[in-house]
């Protein structure tokens, strides 16, 4: 089966990895945090407005696959603090309200910029019929 891939354009690209890749259906997201092309990090210590950068990235990502936002069937939302959960899913309903994807919400304890308090990953599924 091919692979279509969409880099990141982040100095981190050359360890191996991609932004997303799609095989057949399915698109695979890799855990997007709210970093700029330079490697800083945007909006620090700001969950919604990373969040809002994420999604934004990532729904991008999967447009380049063939894929749009109402083929999200997962997201798995990575943070820092989850007494801030409310603010991170207050943006997830902004993209995703008429999608309603399955969503994992889990807490961690560091990121490698401390200004980062979240990160995400999602899986989109084509329909090719």
């Amino acid at each position: 089966m091919s692979r279509q891939r969409v880099e990141s354009g982040r100095p981190w690209n050359d360890v191996g990895y991609s932004r997303a890749i799609r095989v057949g259906s399915v698109i695979e997201v890799a855990g997007t945090t709210a970093m700029s092309a330079d490697g800083t990090v945007e909006h620090p210590n700001d969950m919604e407005r990373q969040t809002r950068s994420i999604l934004t990235e990532m729904i991008v990502a999967i447009e380049q696959l063939g894929g749009t936002a109402a083929d999200v069937v997962r997201t798995r939302m990575f943070v820092t603090d989850v007494s801030r959960w409310e603010e991170a899913a207050r943006v997830h309903q902004e993209f995703f309200a008429d999608v309603l994807p399955v969503s994992s919400m889990i807490e961690v304890s560091a990121f490698l910029d401390p200004s980062l308090v979240i990160e995400i990953e999602a899986t989109a599924l084509i329909d090719e019929s």
